[in-house]
């Protein structure tokens, strides 16, 4: 039986906002929380230059979003066999701002964290945690909501490797939620190159990066439905020609035939499309449909990745974020099932060429219509800031506004420049619009409140499958609101080392109200939701046959 619920959120007129979009309000909502990823003074080694991550999550189903902050670890800590600091939770509290959980909550430090992402694994209507690391990857069930109770071993999560980022999906329609994970680096501490190995870049001495070293290969989990998994990257086919160095990776529908495919960015080596076939196997078409290079066949330094309808023809585009001295790619979806990269003309080329892109997403934030962008910027390199470099090490993050597909810079909040890495959205006060959370390397967490009151309307709906995916990760919602058409998909990670709420957010422009809401399950059932009020928050339940 169909389901639903509607939850009004009204909209307040006030006048056009002065300043950036975001205001700074981490000393309120979530007060001292620092992350640690190695030496803050020096960098010696590439372990140290990532940072952590960012999930978001109603994890104790009160209706608001919750906070997990994965950190990381010290040379000196991993050098003598201790493990890093661990994951921790904060829920979230009414009207925003969040509060740390208790010890139901309580997870152990690993290794050395990175990112990670959250989905229903056992199919029982609770979220649940999965944190990348160096080192094992792992596993936190959800208790009903209680509390966190690892399960890694036994789960079938294999190896020892470098997770970066990871996504939930369900790849070969079998109702049960899988899971990719993204590596970077076959890492050894104790034979990694340090600084003083003779590495250099615009004339300075700096850490090593990955050219030289071996590249981690990415995971593909089989989900049983039970919270274990079964290791299928070869039988599926996610093994490319060449290995790669992976940051980055988003589920999404690229070829609209039903099921879910992977994009994945991948540092100094070109990026991958997975084309799926639905059951279960994968082709590598990066190259082939125009995404794996730049617009002159050259491989990027590619970190995070946003995915969204940008020119509404209700198919999605992607953007990459670059190193320094690359501008950040933008794959616009053509005929033919093809991309064509369009960074330059669309606005984000020259704005990002001498920035260092990290975490990114496309989202409508004004809710005027058109999708925008957020991208975390910050160098590698402290040594970015002697002369002769062209850049520096603490960078501006900047929001593109999106208008009539292309888009106009300018800066995300307020503050001094900053070494950003990772960042999310959500909708953390419950007023409609879409905050974010960021992290700065070896520094704080930040909240970043969106200011906008007023202006265009919009929609955020709640998917609830019939079967074990019960956020029905992978889902398409499209919304027809007179001759135009919003589109999303429900995804569990996107950015770089991030997992963001298994929902979607429309911005609707002046559309006072959806004529028809389609919603295409991850079983391939369409169902149609007539009339849609909009400025709210929408709960959809599968219809059962």
């Amino acid at each position: 039986m169909a389901c639903c619920l509607p939850t009004s959120l009204g909209l307040l007129a006030a006048p056009l906002l002065q300043g950036p979009l975001f205001e700074d309000v981490s000393e309120r909502w979530l007060p001292g929380v620092r992350t640690t990823c190695g030496g803050a003074a020096t960098k010696e080694s590439i372990l140290e230059i990532n940072g952590g991550g960012l999930v978001v999550e109603d994890f104790d189903g009160d209706g608001r979003p919750d906070l997990v902050v994965v950190d990381g670890s010290t040379l000196e800590r991993a050098e003598e066999g201790e493990p890093g600091f661990p994951p921790r939770l904060f829920l979230g509290r009414a009207g925003g701002g969040f509060e740390p959980a208790g010890e139901s909550w309580a997870m152990a430090g690993g290794r050395w964290g990175m990112g990670g992402c959250a989905g229903d694994v056992n199919g029982d209507g609770w979220p649940d945690l999965l944190v990348t690391e160096w080192g094992p990857d792992r596993l936190f069930v959800n208790e009903g909501g209680a509390g966190f109770v690892e399960a890694t071993g036994g789960s079938g999560l294999v190896g020892d490797r470098w997770g970066t980022s990871a996504a939930f999906g369900d790849f070969d329609g079998d109702g049960h939620l899988d899971l990719v994970v993204v590596n970077y680096l076959d890492f050894d501490l104790s034979r990694s190159p340090r600084r003083d190995s003779g590495c250099t870049w615009k004339g300075h001495e700096v850490l090593c990066g990955p050219e030289g070293s071996e590249a981690g290969a990415d995971r593909l989990y089989r989900g049983r439905g039970d919270g274990t998994f079964e290791e299928v990257s070869a039988a599926w086919g996610l093994v490319p020609r060449r290995a790669a160095f992976g940051l980055g990776v988003v589920t999404l529908d690229y070829d609209l035939d039903g099921d879910l495919d992977l994009y994945v960015s991948n540092d100094s080596t070109p990026n991958h499309l997975w084309e799926n076939d639905g059951e279960g196997a994968f082709a590598e078409v990066g190259f082939r449909r125009g995404v794996g290079h730049d617009a002159n066949g050259k491989e990027q330094a590619g970190m995070g990745i946003a995915c969204g309808d940008v020119n509404g023809d209700l198919r999605p585009d992607l953007v990459v974020t670059n190193f320094s001295g690359e501008h950040n790619a933008f794959y616009r979806s053509s005929a033919g099932l093809g991309f064509r990269e369009r960074s330059h003309a669309a606005g984000l080329g020259g704005p990002s060429q001498a920035l260092l892109g990290w975490g990114t997403g496309l989202f409508d934030f004004d809710h005027d219509g058109e999708v925008d962008l957020f991208v975390l910027n910050g160098h590698v390199y402290p040594e970015a800031d002697r002369p002769g470099t062209d850049t520096a090490y603490a960078q501006p993050d900047l929001l593109f506004r999106g208008t009539a597909g292309s888009f106009v810079p300018e800066p995300l909040w307020a503050g001094e420049p900053a070494v950003s890495r990772a960042g999310v959205a959500a909708d953390l006060d419950g007023d409609g619009d879409l905050d974010l959370v960021s992290i700065e390397l070896d520094g704080r967490v930040r909240v970043l409140r969106n200011r906008l009151s007023g202006g265009g309307h919009w929609l955020r709906v709640h998917l609830r499958g019939a079967g074990a995916n019960t956020f029905a990760v992978g889902a398409r919602v499209t919304a027809a609101c007179g001759d135009r058409r919003f589109t999303s998909e429900v995804r569990t990670g996107a950015g770089f080392q991030v997992g963001g709420p298994a929902e979607v957010h429309l911005g609707l422009g002046t559309a006072e109200r959806i004529d028809r809401l389609e919603v295409r399950w991850p079983s391939g059932r369409v169902q149609l939701v007539d009339a849609v009020a909009v400025d709210r928050v929408l709960t959809v339940g599968e219809e059962e046959r």
